[in-house]
């Protein structure tokens, strides 16, 4: 019989998972359906947004590890006995580690926050980029971006590397861009396979107690990546995405009639966009994965 939710102690929410205490080796990760945009949690939830996110995490923790040797966070498979049947599908098992203080961004092309930083500086986080880049443009060798990390409600801001030496250590920051290069080149090159260009992603990294860097958190979902259609890139343009920007470019949008500069709360998600999200991210799954997610353990629960 497996535990209830309530037979483990919480220990801390974020923006989209919650974390429980399972024993003194391990944690219960545990992914919602919250979806967040602009530092706020949208009072809209994207049914069955958590499945989806650990699903697409399963399946790249698999690929990397495979590909790579890297070790990740996971302590058990996605139907653990330990995983209490409410959270079935959209929780893990995972290690306890030292999380690491840096938000580890790997960047394929030039948009979002590092386009306007590019625009400000002709720098992106400390490194001096070539002029003429516009909106989508590709970088000759994928780039590491590091930011600094925000508490819940927060933003996250772009810092160089040195400012990561200064957080973590010469040699760990050195560990820390290395593996987010080698993981971001392996999983944009199989999402190249399936049509899909990963513009960009983070990472979180964590330390077990024998010293070895190991990769947490999410890895790859839509959440922590912009995805592209491959067939449909055009630099210079704005580019159709399967990701949450879809959600973000709604909010901005002139029907959603909200004032981001006033920083009040978003405005609730019409049901066509939420469905249309959920839509996304399924079929961003389903395309990189080959998998179906009516098979995911858990959906129909």
């Amino acid at each position: 019989m497996r535990p209830a939710l309530s037979d483990y102690r919480h220990l801390a929410s974020g923006k989209v998972r919650e974390l429980y205490g399972i024993d003194d080796e391990h944690l219960l990760f545990v992914a919602t359906d919250r979806i967040s945009a602009y530092d706020h949690i949208l009072s809209s939830q994207i049914p069955d947004k958590g499945r989806i996110l650990t699903a697409m995490s399963v399946f790249f923790f698999d690929l990397i590890r495979e590909r790579t040797g890297a070790p990740n966070h996971l302590a058990g498979p996605a139907d653990d006995p330990r995983i209490p049947e409410e959270v079935l599908g959209r929780a893990l098992v995972v290690r306890r580690l030292e999380m690491l203080p840096v938000e580890c961004v790997a960047r394929g092309y030039l948009t979002g926050s590092g386009l306007i930083d590019y625009r400000n500086t002709g720098m992106l986080c400390g490194v001096t980029l070539p002029p003429g880049l516009t909106e989508a443009s590709k970088f000759a060798e994928p780039l590491y971006t590091p930011a600094s990390k925000a508490e819940l409600g927060a933003h996250d801001e772009n810092i160089t590397f040195a400012t990561t030496v200064e957080l973590v250590g010469q040699e760990r920051a050195e560990q820390l861009r290395e593996h987010t290069l080698r993981v971001y080149t392996q999983g944009a090159e199989h999402a190249l396979t399936k049509g899909i260009i990963i513009a960009d992603t983070k990472f979180e990294f964590g330390v077990d107690s024998a010293g070895q860097l190991v990769l947490a958190d999410e890895v790859f979902t839509p959440d922590s990546s912009r995805y592209w259609y491959a067939d449909a890139y055009r630099e210079g343009e704005v580019q159709p995405s399967y990701d949450k920007q879809f959600v973000r470019n709604w909010l901005t949008g002139p029907d959603s009639g909200w004032d981001r500069a006033a920083d009040a709360p978003p405005p609730p998600l019409p049901p066509e966009i939420v469905e249309a999200t959920r839509a996304r991210y399924i079929e961003a799954y389903e395309r990189i994965s080959g998998l179906s997610f009516d098979a995911w353990i858990g959906t129909s629960a």
